[in-house]
């Protein structure tokens, strides 16, 4: 038996009425609610037949249009570019041009930790669902594994997932006047703001977003027009000529 079974088999024995553990490539994974996260990280990091004593990562995921394609087209050609013409997801390319998210029966907004235990060298994919779209709270992680503080307030930043308990929960990656969640699925992708200086103010203003709209995949096709005219051929023996009279 391998090390991840052996691991598999403890974390059924520990969890005996936890249904979602299983193997994932190569780690395992388990999901748990929100009010069940704060003991199980315990006895996880705890428990001897565990000790998953470290915090590689957390971070948030939005599960807003998971399994939509942006695209679809049975063949690859000139067609596929259309994807950045009629756009079929949110946020795509301007204001006012997004829908509503779709019902996906399930939370949008997910917590994913990843825990090594050192003693038995095996990694474990701690999931937990935020059940409010509108507001997703989950525990924060803090209290067991320290590092965690940066990574949660890299979430909310990001996402907009609150983490309850967290001692200072603040933004860490954008800017103090921020606007909004990058990394949403409906976030618009020209921003919602942008900078500059103002010399009349004497400081830095923010302003509704002034981009305008483009495509950026380009969809030329060039026609090289020595083919055409077999200038290319031509070109090509002259070269052959060349390369025969100099030997």
């Amino acid at each position: 038996m391998s090390r991840l079974d052996d691991m598999i088999g403890r974390l059924r024995a520990a969890f005996p009425d936890n249904d979602s553990i299983h193997t994932s490539v190569d780690l395992a994974s388990i999901t748990v609610s929100p009010a069940d996260l704060p003991t199980v990280a315990l006895m996880l990091r705890d428990d001897p037949a565990l000790s998953f004593k470290q915090l590689s990562d957390l971070c948030g995921v939005d599960y807003a249009t998971y399994g939509q394609d942006e695209w679809n087209t049975e063949t690859a050609g000139t067609a596929s570019f259309s994807r950045a013409v009629d756009a079929s997801s949110v946020g795509r390319l301007s204001f006012g041009s997004e829908f509503e998210l779709p019902d996906i029966g399930r939370a949008r907004f997910v917590v994913v930790s990843h825990l090594l235990s050192l003693d038995h060298g095996v990694r474990l994919r701690l999931r937990c669902d935020a059940p409010d779209d509108a507001m997703p709270v989950v525990p924060s992680l803090t209290t067991v594994w320290a590092n965690a503080d940066w990574y949660e307030r890299e979430a909310f930043d990001l996402f907009g997932i609150l983490f309850d308990g967290h001692p200072d929960l603040r933004r860490i990656l954008t800017d103090y006047g921020f606007v909004g969640h990058p990394f949403r699925k409906d976030f618009p992708l020209v921003g919602n703001v942008e900078m500059r200086y103002d010399p009349v103010k004497g400081r830095v203003v923010y302003e509704p977003v002034s981009i305008e709209p483009r495509v950026l995949v380009p969809r030329v096709i060039r026609d090289d027009a020595r083919y055409v005219s077999g200038a290319v051929e031509e070109e090509a023996t002259a070269a052959a000529k060349a390369g025969q009279s100099a030997a």
